[in-house]
């Protein structure tokens, strides 16, 4: 009998403020790219982007305890993490409702850093500019509207699976990355506010 691991659990930017204010703030993850962490991160969280915490889930587990909250932007990157997380063995897991977005709309405090375009905003230009193109070059070149259907296929897909293989992409370009979290780096810190 196989048991599959609890989805993490959500928590309010307004309850995460307060745990914060009183001295009782939680391990935040933040599933991120490095650009996106400089540009906006709750103080105190660590970087660990979705695919970092992936490779290295095994190793983060020995350095976190049951109080873990996760953040993203919105709380997709986050509750992909969760799941990762979840899966090597870590319960309790939550993720703050809403990310960054619904932190900074509450007014909670965050440090800021070079601003950026966060990784939906950079998926919908590219996806938009290369409809878009195709669709003008495609009313003197037959056959080439269908790289922008393929393009809303992409996206459809990526809807429906919580993924997007364009947003994996553009997080690899220079200007997403930003100094990458080493796992050492993250561990000590794990390990010095144990």
């Amino acid at each position: 009998m196989s048991t599959t691991p609890a989805p993490a659990s959500s928590l309010t930017s307004t309850v995460l403020h307060r745990l914060v204010q009183e001295g009782r703030a939680p391990r935040l993850l933040d599933v991120r790219t490095p650009g996106e962490f400089r540009t906006a991160h709750i103080p105190g969280s660590y970087n660990v982007p979705l695919h970092t915490l992936r490779e290295h889930r095994s190793e983060l587990l020995a350095h976190l305890d049951e109080d873990v909250v996760l953040v993203c932007r919105s709380g997709a990157r986050a509750a992909l993490a969760g799941k990762a997380l979840a899966d090597a063995g870590l319960p309790n897991l939550r993720v703050l409702e809403g990310g960054i977005v619904a932190w900074e709309t509450a007014g909670a405090p965050v440090d800021r850093g070079p601003e950026r375009w966060d990784m939906e905003r950079q998926v919908r230009l590219v996806a938009g500019s290369i409809v878009l193109t195709t669709g003008l070059i495609g009313v003197f070149v037959p056959g080439v509207h269908l790289v922008g259907t393929a393009i809303g296929a992409g996206l459809t897909y990526a809807a429906l699976s919580n993924s997007c293989a364009m947003g994996v992409l553009l997080s690899k370009l220079p200007y997403n990355r930003g100094p990458r979290p080493d796992i050492r780096t993250v561990i000590a810190e794990l390990r010095s506010t144990s």
